[in-house]
């Protein structure tokens, strides 16, 4: 009788890491082009790298679209890491891949990402995007299409119309940075409760998420007050606002809803 033999079996070797798509900000290269160059070895020295520096939102949607089986790789600031985000938001591919980020850029324009927990220095970065470990994360995506990565502040004592891009950029230039002119109320909605009336005045706002939860920071008519929502509606007749320190505005409303876990960040291992 004649027997049938199989092949030895042997272990999987590991697969080593995936091909990646580094979207490069053009920003960055220009602020700290050895801190680019750094990170880019060390990607370059540990998997398979293509490198793309997207001048506008439609080459950005192309790039990513075409991008196959890279994971995304930003480096350059916060505003880069929103633009990919809502490049990906738009093409509903948001949390297929985890996202590597790699800071380049004056501290508050990566202040963002250091808060949730990417390494400040660029091989150490870069390094978690080739060994780390995606873990979700919580994102603010409003009405317009923006994402937020940490947080929306409204500051200064008053809230105000402004009289266009121009005049909103000086004011969050100025000294008192955030404050707006002309005294306006806002109505403000968590919900759908109302938080805040046309009436009343608010001179401070602040709205961030953690735990798949909005946690809202309010002082109204002087007096301090918190709440926790799903969804945020701010209406006026024309205010600006401060999106992870980047100004936006004006608007006559806006509003911004929780999406728990929605995208992967590549974070150091433990």
């Amino acid at each position: 009788m004649s027997s049938l033999s199989t092949p030895a079996s042997h272990p999987a070797e590991p697969a080593g890491p995936a091909p990646l798509l580094v979207l490069l900000d053009p920003v960055a290269r220009q602020a700290d082009g050895e801190s680019v160059r750094i990170a880019k070895d060390v990607l370059c020295g540990g998997a398979d790298v293509k490198v793309v520096m997207p001048e506008s939102p439609s080459e950005l949607d192309r790039v990513l679209s075409h991008r196959g089986r890279r994971r995304p790789v930003v480096i350059g600031s916060d505003p880069a890491v929103q633009r990919a985000l809502q490049a990906l938001h738009r093409q509903r591919e948001l949390g297929t891949d985890p996202i590597g980020v790699i800071p380049v850029g004056r501290p508050p324009a990566t202040a963002a990402a250091r808060t949730l927990g990417v390494p400040a220095e660029p091989v150490a970065a870069a390094r978690a995007v080739l060994g780390g470990s995606p873990r979700k994360q919580d994102l603010l995506i409003d009405d317009g299409g923006g994402v937020v990565l940490s947080e929306v502040r409204f500051t200064g004592g008053r809230w105000g119309r402004t009289d266009g891009w121009r005049s909103l950029w000086a004011k969050f230039a100025a000294p008192e940075q955030g404050k707006l002119p002309a005294a306006e109320e806002v109505r403000i909605e968590a919900d759908g409760r109302l938080l805040a009336d046309l009436h009343q005045h608010v001179s401070r706002l602040r709205i961030s998420v953690a735990d798949g939860c909005m946690e809202i920071v309010l002082r109204l008519d002087g007096e301090p007050c918190r709440h926790r929502a799903a969804s945020l509606t701010v209406t006026g007749r024309g205010f600006g606002y401060q999106a992870d320190g980047r100004p936006s505005g004006p608007v006559r409303q806006r509003t911004w809803t929780v999406h728990a876990g929605a995208w992967e960040l590549l974070l150091p291992a433990g």
